[in-house]
C-alpha cells in the first residue's frame, strides 16, 4: 500500500524543471476578436468570422496577464464553460452541461493538444486539463457543442483544444518568479531560437502549494519542448510534453453552509489522500503541399500515462493506479474541387494498452480487503471522415460532413471473476446480512462499438461585418472502459450502448464601431445517457436536454478603457427518471434540473490600458444550481471579484500582481449533496495576493 510519507519520498524536486512563455510589451487592446485564427473546427487555419461552430480563444496576452495558477482561472472568460476546481490541480468540466461527475461523466469532452486527445480514447481521466502545459501556452481554444466531424468519441459537449506558443522570430530567454498566498512559488523558464528552417523553443515550469486547507500542498512541473521545421516541400512541428504531479489531496467539508464557518475553511476530512500523476506525450505534426493546391497532413503520436490515487471518497479508501500507452496517427486531405469547394477527408487510427488495479488495507462489511480489481485493456479505434465546404455566392457558404468510428476493447481480467473477495471468500454487508462484495470482476470479453457522426452548418454574411451562422449536429459517445469493466453489486455484464446527442444551434457574430459581439442559441438532446443507479449498476437510459443563450461582447469604449461581458444562460434537465447510488429506485426526476448545472453564468471585465500597464478588473457571477437529483437541495451562487495588474519596465523587465477573491467572499468551489452524508462542499479560498516578476536573459 502507498502512503503519504513513501510517496513524499519519491518526489522530483519541482524546480528543476522550469518556465515562461515569451511576455511581449503590453499593447493596445483590439476592439476586434472576429479574424482570430483557429485550427480546432478544421485542423487548418480558419477565421472564427468564418466558422459555422462556436469557438472561443483565450489567447497568449491574455493567458500572460491572468497566470493562472489553475485551469479555472483562464476559461471563466469563455462562455458555457465552467471548469471546477476540486483541490489542488483536480477538476471537473463543464461545456454546455452540468458538471458531470461519476459514471457517465469521462469522455464528455476532448481535451486535446495541437488535436491530440491527451488520453486514448475510452480511457479518459476527469482531471487530464492538468497534463498540458496551459500555463506557457499558445493559446486556448474552446469549440462548444459536440466536436466537428474530424472529433469522434469523447467529443460529446465540447472540446478544449491547448495550443503549444511558437518559437520566437529571434533568439530569446525568459526567467519568471513568482510568490503568493500559502506558500505559492512557481518558477518559469523558456528559451526560443531560429536558425535557417528551424525553430525551437523550450518551456519549463515548476509550481509549489503550500495548500490552503491542512495537509492539501502539491508540487507540479512541465516541460514542453516544440520544434519546427520549414522546407520548400514540407513543414514539420514536433511537440513533446511531460507532466508530473504529487498531490496530497483534501476532500469535501461536510455540513449546511460548511463554506461560510471560519472554523471549518481549512478542515480536511481526508488528510491521507493523494495523487501522483506522470504523463509524456509526443507528436509530429508533417504538413506537404501537393499538386492543384492539395495538401496533406499526418500526425503520428505517442502517449504514455500512468496515475496512483487514493480514493478518499469511497469507503475503505482504496487506492487505485491505472495508465496506459498508446501509438496512433491522425490525418487530414485538402483538396479544392473548384473555385468554390473545399473537400477534407482523412483517417484515424490508435492502438491502447491500458490497466488498472485498486485494493484496500482493511476489509470491512461488504468491502473486501487486498484486490478489488486488477485488469488489463487494449484497444483499437479506427476512424474516417470527409468534410466538404462549398460557397453558394458571396454571401453563403455551407459545411457538411460524417465520421464514422469503431472502438474495440480486449478485456482481460487478472483476478478470479465474479462478486468476491481476493481469496474467493464471500462478502457479509454488515448492515443488512446481504452477502455479496461492493465489488465486481466481469469475465474477460471482446466488445465492439461504432458509431456515425453527422455535421451541418450554414454561414450567412449580412454585412461586412456581420454574420449568421447555424449548425445543426449528431454526435456519439462510446461507453468508457471503467464503465464496461469496473462493474459492481453482482452485476457481470454492462450491457451498454454509446451515448448519443442531437444538437442545433443558431448564432449572430460582428462589429459595430469599438463594440464586438457574438451570441449563440443551443439546444441540445442527449439519449442512452450513462449512470448508476441506487443498486451500483452501470446502466444508459437516461435522457437529458440542453439548451440555452451564449454571449461575449466586448466594447473599446475609448483608447485606454474596455468592458467585456462573457457567459450563458441555459436550462439543463432530466427527461427520464434516473436514480444514483444509493437512493431510491423510485425518484421521479424527469422535468427536474440537473445536479451542478448552474442557470446562468457570467464573467464582466473592465480593462485599462496605458503605454506597458495593463490592469483589469474580474467580476465572476455564478448562479444557483441544485445539489441533488430531487431538486430538494441547493447552492446559492456567488458573486467573486479579482483585480491583475501588469507593467513592463523597459524591454527586459515586467511586474505583475494578482488578488483573487477581492472582497473575501465566503463561497464553495463546488456544492454536492450525499444520501450518506447529506451538504458537502470544496471550500472556496479567502482573499490572497500574488506577484510575479518576469526578466530577459
Amino acid at each position: 500500500m502507498y502512503s503519504k510519507h513513501d510517496k513524499r519520498s519519491q518526489r522530483l524536486l519541482g524546480y528543476l524543471i522550469v518556465s515562461t512563455a515569451l511576455t511581449s510589451p503590453t499593447g493596445q487592446v483590439v476592439a476586434s476578436n472576429l479574424e482570430t485564427v483557429t485550427v480546432t473546427a478544421a485542423r487548418s487555419e480558419q477565421s472564427l468570422n468564418e466558422l459555422a461552430a462556436s469557438v472561443s480563444v483565450v489567447d497568449t496576452q491574455e493567458l500572460e496577464l491572468i497566470s493562472a495558477t489553475h485551469i479555472n482561472e483562464a476559461l471563466t472568460r469563455v462562455p458555457g464553460v465552467w471548469i471546477s476546481r476540486g483541490n489542488g490541480q483536480e477538476h471537473l468540466t463543464a461545456i454546455r452541461s452540468p458538471v458531470l461527475t461519476g459514471a457517465g461523466s469521462c469522455g464528455a469532452f476532448a481535451i486535446t493538444e495541437e488535436g491530440i486527445p491527451v488520453r486514448a480514447t475510452g480511457f479518459c481521466n476527469v482531471n487530464q486539463l492538468f497534463d498540458i502545459n496551459t500555463e506557457q501556452a499558445g493559446q486556448i481554444d474552446v469549440l462548444r457543442g459536440p466536436g466537428t466531424v474530424l472529433y469522434g468519441s469523447d467529443a460529446q459537449h465540447g472540446v478544449i483544444n491547448v495550443i503549444s506558443l511558437a518559437p520566437a522570430p529571434e533568439r530569446a530567454t525568459r526567467l519568471g518568479l513568482e510568490t503568493g498566498a500559502n506558500d505559492y512559488s512557481r518558477v518559469k523558464l523558456s528559451h526560443s531560437e531560429r536558425q535557417g528552417q528551424h525553430g525551437l523553443r523550450i518551456s519549463m515550469n515548476g509550481a509549489h502549494d503550500g495548500g490552503y486547507k491542512d495537509d492539501s500542498e502539491f508540487d507540479q512541473q512541465k516541460l514542453s519542448a516544440r520544434h519546427d521545421y520549414e522546407s520548400d516541400t514540407f513543414n514539420a512541428r514536433t511537440l513533446l510534453s511531460i507532466n508530473n504531479l504529487n498531490q496530497e489531496t483534501a476532500g469535501y467539508v461536510v455540513g449546511q453552509d460548511a463554506y461560510k464557518d471560519a472554523d471549518r475553511k481549512r478542515e480536511n476530512p481526508n488528510p491521507e489522500a493523494f495523487r501522483d500523476v506522470q504523463s509524456a506525450r509526443l507528436q509530429t505534426q508533417f504538413l506537404r503541399p501537393l499538386g492543384d493546391d492539395a495538401q496533406l497532413l499526418v500526425t503520428p503520436y505517442l502517449r504514455h500515462t500512468h496515475m496512483t490515487f487514493m480514493m478518499h471518497f469511497l469507503p475503505g479508501t482504496p487506492v487505485e493506479e491505472n495508465g496506459h500507452q498508446s501509438v496512433g496517427v491522425q490525418s487530414a486531405y485538402f483538396l479544392p474541387l473548384g473555385p468554390s469547394v473545399n473537400l477534407t477527408s482523412g483517417v484515424d487510427a490508435e492502438l491502447t494498452r491500458a490497466w488498472l488495479t485498486q485494493s484496500q488495507a482493511q476489509g470491512f462489511s461488504a468491502f473486501p480487503a487486498g484486490r478489488q480489481y486488477d485488469y488489463r485493456v487494449g484497444a483499437a479505434m479506427a476512424a474516417a471522415f470527409a468534410s466538404a465546404d462549398f460557397a453558394v455566392n458571396q454571401s453563403i457558404h455551407m459545411n457538411a460532413g460524417l465520421h464514422y468510428e469503431t472502438l474495440q476493447y480486449d478485456y482481460d481480467n487478472k483476478m478470479r471473476s465474479g462478486n468476491t473477495a481476493e481469496d474467493g471468500s464471500l462478502c457479509i454487508n454488515g448492515f443488512t446480512g446481504a452477502v455479496g462484495c461492493r465489488y465486481t470482476r466481469p469475465e474477460d470479453s471482446k466488445d465492439s462499438f461504432a458509431n456515425l457522426s453527422a455535421n451541418l452548418g450554414l454561414v450567412y454574411k449580412l454585412t461586412d461585418t456581420h454574420t449568421l451562422f447555424a449548425r445543426a449536429a449528431h454526435g456519439n459517445r462510446a461507453p468508457q472502459a471503467t464503465e464496461m469493466y469496473r462493474l459492481q453489486n453482482g452485476q457481470m455484464q454492462a450491457n451498454l450502448d454509446s451515448e448519443s446527442i442531437q444538437s442545433v444551434e443558431l448564432g449572430l457574430r460582428g462589429q459595430w464601431a469599438q463594440f464586438t459581439y457574438s451570441t449563440t442559441a443551443f439546444h441540445m438532446k442527449k439519449d442512452n445517457v450513462i449512470f448508476q443507479n441506487a443498486d451500483r449498476l452501470n446502466l444508459n437510459d437516461g435522457e437529458t436536454e440542453h439548451q440555452g443563450l451564449e454571449y461575449e461582447l466586448h466594447w473599446q469604449m475609448n483608447t485606454r478603457w474596455d468592458l467585456a461581458l462573457t457567459g450563458s444562460l441555459a436550462d439543463h434537465h432530466y427527461r427520464s427518471n434516473v436514480s444514483a447510488p444509493g437512493s431510491s429506485d423510485t425518484i421521479a426526476t424527469d422535468g427536474n434540473r440537473l445536479v451542478s448545472a448552474p442557470r446562468n453564468m457570467n464573467t464582466l471585465r473592465l480593462g485599462y490600458t496605458h503605454e506597458n500597464t495593463r490592469a483589469e478588473l474580474e467580476w465572476v457571477a455564478m448562479g444557483r444550481y441544485y445539489t441533488d437529483l430531487e431538486n430538494a437541495h441547493d447552492y446559492s451562487g456567488h458573486n467573486l471579484l479579482g483585480l491583475r495588474f501588469k507593467h513592463q519596465l523597459g524591454d527586459n523587465l515586467s511586474l505583475g500582481a494578482r488578488v483573487k477573491n477581492l472582497t473575501n467572499t465566503d463561497y464553495a468551489e463546488r456544492a454536492d449533496f450525499s444520501a450518506f452524508a447529506g451538504e458537502r462542499y470544496f471550500i472556496g479560498e479567502p482573499r490572497s495576493l500574488f506577484v510575479s516578476i518576469d526578466y530577459a536573459l
